[in-house]
């Protein structure tokens, strides 16, 4: 009898960067037929904690020698590293397990950031890049796209807040401030749409928000710091369109195939972390950016402001009226 494999995927953070993951937890798990175990931070474990393909999330400790140490307990036959930083790699070497790495394209990003000249293949995604590295077990994308699962319970909860609302949703928050999208573009937003407005985001960006609802009372609905993940989700799988910076929300409402627009700042697409659908169904993403600054990207990350003071790359975003047009027909059943 040929023994189960027992594999660890390791990614430590955060919310985008984990759901960027699910394909390869989901085809590792029907291809292989493995057990998977899968290493996050506490605090984001939530965001896998009812993947089916899961087997058991392990977490982070402060030290990765202890990480380690109890991790070694499970025997894995392989660890898939989809962080890869020098954290990642210290945990595998004290494991000692066979480990399979992607292609971070860390030289090229820093080409392409510092010398701003883009060193990226257009297009490629980073999840066609986990995919490259895992060829060699014969695991393939099964072009399903992203996994993310929403508690009945939050789902019940979204779906009172919001029932008999036609309402598209608008992402305040974001890790960065350089990705966030600016007070007076979300008033434009917010205006140029026939549709209620949903704000979604966190506890930092609340003030914002009720700044952005004194404006317009009449047309905005403020949730920021006032739901959990798993409610916000299911605010957005009943929206009719998602608006939204380089965010987790985002690769949320990917998964959920939801229409998304969105407003690239210091970060750009071909980092390979835009809006994934799966081959198998249509791209859904409007995506609008400030091309030819010559100061942009300006990190592969973010920063807490602008670099250069006058945050460009958001503040002069042209957002085409054409993209908010609305009818009944295109309502989403609740």
């Amino acid at each position: 009898m040929i023994k189960q494999q027992k594999i660890l995927v390791v990614r430590f953070s955060s919310i985008g960067d984990i759901i960027l993951t699910t394909p390869v937890i989901r085809a590792v798990k029907q291809q292989l037929n493995a057990e998977v175990h899968f290493l996050v931070k506490q605090e984001y474990a939530v965001v896998v904690r009812q993947n089916p393909h899961i087997d058991q999330i392990q977490t982070l400790q402060k030290q990765v020698s202890k990480t380690a140490a109890d991790l070694k307990k499970e025997n894995y036959s392989l660890v898939i590293d989809l962080q890869k930083n020098a954290k990642s790699w210290w945990l595998t070497k004290l494991l000692g397990v066979e480990t399979i790495r992607f292609d971070k394209f860390n030289i090229k990003k820093w080409v392409t950031v510092r010398l701003k000249w883009n060193a990226l293949p257009a297009g490629v995604h980073l999840i066609d890049r986990y995919f490259e590295a895992l060829a060699p077990l014969g695991v393939i994308n099964d072009g399903e796209g992203l996994d993310f699962y929403i508690l009945p319970e939050d789902d019940y909860d979204a779906l009172e807040l919001v029932k008999g609302m036609q309402y598209q949703v608008l992402v305040l928050g974001a890790t960065y401030e350089t990705k966030r999208i600016p007070k007076e573009k979300c008033l434009e937003i917010i205006m140029k749409s026939p549709l209620q407005t949903v704000l979604l985001g966190g506890r930092d960006v609340a003030s914002l928000a009720e700044e952005i609802c004194a404006h317009i009372p009449e047309k905005t609905v403020n949730f920021c710091g006032r739901v959990g993940l798993g409610v916000s989700a299911g605010i957005i799988r009943y929206a009719e369109r998602v608006i939204s910076g380089d965010t987790g929300l985002m690769h949320i409402s990917a998964a959920l195939k939801k229409e998304i627009i969105v407003l690239w700042g210091n970060t750009i697409p071909a980092f390979g972390m835009f809006p994934y659908y799966g081959k198998k169904y249509t791209d859904k993403a409007t995506q609008l950016e400030v091309k030819n600054l010559s100061c942009r990207p300006c990190s592969k990350l973010g920063y807490d402001r602008c670099p250069k003071q006058h945050f460009r790359c958001m503040r002069e975003q042209v957002i085409p009226e054409e993209l908010f047009h609305f009818t009944p027909a295109e309502s989403n059943e609740q």
